[in-house]
């Protein structure tokens, strides 16, 4: 019998180790809350985490439900059912999963048979938004088509790069828009729940979010260190508590002790391989989560992805803002986090995005670039040989482009991918040589 092929990234810290456990427990708290006859609520990254546990709304975040189905190798009957619908095989591998779920999920609610052991709770609600991609006007509108649940969608908004931020004007027109959308979710929210919004708590959920960010950042920053204590592979498995559990004192936590174990690391001068000989940037385009064993491939050649572009939080900035309205500390703190630095991270912003490039190469000491063109994201591989042109104006490092999926398999030749990674782990040790390293 052939060997099963082990798709999923070697971890290196104990705590990306849990981070599963974390996210399974997160579907299971949503599932719990359905059986207590609590609300829950289908939502994407974007749609505000401390709103909905403020109305205590559990929340299911289906973007990420479908990473963890490629990553468990069950996507594909979801992506085929959407197809079937008439969902065309160049729509987001995220959409047509979370589509396909919904299509599956059997008639009195409970999740598609094979799907039981981490599945999505039937929604009361369906909340959107329009951060970084197209799709996301559309997704839950078809999802409502069959589920016939209350829907709202949320326009999030950024001041373009060239204004004048000392403007007042543009201050007020980028916080009134987005107050005005904010205070709308609120309206709807109490309006399906019964229940006023609890400010105060609001504020109090707001400075958890704030402390997991910054503790988050830190250990973002801990791995400029050489040897690199965590790989890409491993801070991809903590995006559950670093993004869509925040707002909950266990995520802090759980990033607190991350930093502690990559201090000890750093003392200890453990990284991830024992000889580490390269050190990589993740330059473009989300993981192909069907497949994280490619980061164990590079690790097998002495090269290590020492940071990463895809879901790289925003640098911490002491934000000085007095508001008696929560939502207004809320719209006003990520007017003023638009700094220069945190543009510079924001997809689809041309040369500011390739300085971040350079950034990143410069303080993680990176020897060579990897970008993941996806088939099915447009948003994360559009503009990508552009950047690696304007990196090769300023620094001489190979870059590798390779070509899947994030979520579909079928967009996926194992044996070509680890044919282009071996090619570039010869380029990149030819380079070495010609610099004299």
């Amino acid at each position: 019998m052939e060997e099963k092929r082990k798709t999923t990234a070697k971890k290196h810290t104990r705590t990306a180790s849990n981070a599963y456990q974390v996210t399974k427990a997160m579907y299971a708290r949503a599932n719990e809350a359905k059986a207590q006859g609590g609300l829950v609520a289908w939502c994407m990254l974007g749609v505000s985490t401390e709103i909905l546990e403020a109305f205590d709304i559990e929340p299911v975040y289906t973007e990420n439900y479908a990473a963890v189905c490629a990553a468990k190798q069950t996507a594909g009957p979801l992506i085929e059912a959407a197809e079937a619908e008439g969902y065309s095989n160049l729509v987001c591998g995220y959409v047509r999963t979370g589509i396909g779920y919904c299509l599956r999920m059997q008639p009195d609610g409970r999740p598609p048979v094979g799907y039981e052991e981490t599945s999505m709770a039937k929604p009361d609600l369906l909340l959107a938004c329009s951060m970084v991609c197209d799709p996301r006007y559309k997704w839950y509108q078809s999802l409502q088509r069959y589920l016939d649940i209350p829907y709202f969608f949320y326009d999030v908004v950024a001041p373009p790069l060239d204004a004048d931020r000392e403007d007042p004007a543009v201050e007020e027109n980028y916080v009134n828009y987005s107050l005005e959308g904010l205070r709308d979710m609120v309206a709807f929210l109490e309006k399906h729940t019964g229940k006023k919004l609890d400010r105060e708590r609001l504020r109090k959920i707001i400075e958890t979010t704030e402390a997991t960010r910054r503790k988050r950042w830190e250990c973002y920053e801990a791995r400029k260190a050489v040897p690199c204590p965590m790989p890409t592979g491993d801070m991809l498995s903590c995006l559950t508590p670093g993004l869509f559990l925040a707002s909950r004192p266990e995520a802090t936590k759980f990033f607190e002790d991350l930093y502690d174990e990559l201090q000890e690391r750093i003392r200890d001068k453990v990284g991830v391989v024992p000889n580490e000989k390269y050190r990589l940037l993740w330059g473009g385009g989300l993981p192909p989560w069907h497949n994280m064993g490619i980061f164990t491939y590079f690790e097998e050649k002495d090269a290590v992805f020492v940071i990463e572009t895809a879901y790289m939080p925003f640098e911490p900035y002491d934000v000085k803002v007095k508001s008696d309205d929560p939502l207004e500390l809320m719209v006003r703190t990520a007017y003023a986090r638009n700094t220069e630095r945190n543009r510079r991270a924001m997809l689809g912003c041309g040369d500011v995005a390739t300085q971040n490039l350079l950034d990143l190469i410069r303080d993680y000491k990176v020897d060579g670039m990897v970008m993941h063109g996806s088939k099915s994201c447009r948003a994360t591989t559009i503009g990508q040989t552009y950047y690696q042109n304007m990196v090769a104006e300023h620094v001489k490092i190979p870059t590798l482009f390779i070509e899947s999926d994030i979520v579909d398999t079928r967009d996926y030749a194992e044996a070509d991918m680890k044919m282009k990674i071996d090619a570039f782990i010869e380029t990149l040790a030819a380079a070495k040589r010609n610099n004299g390293n």
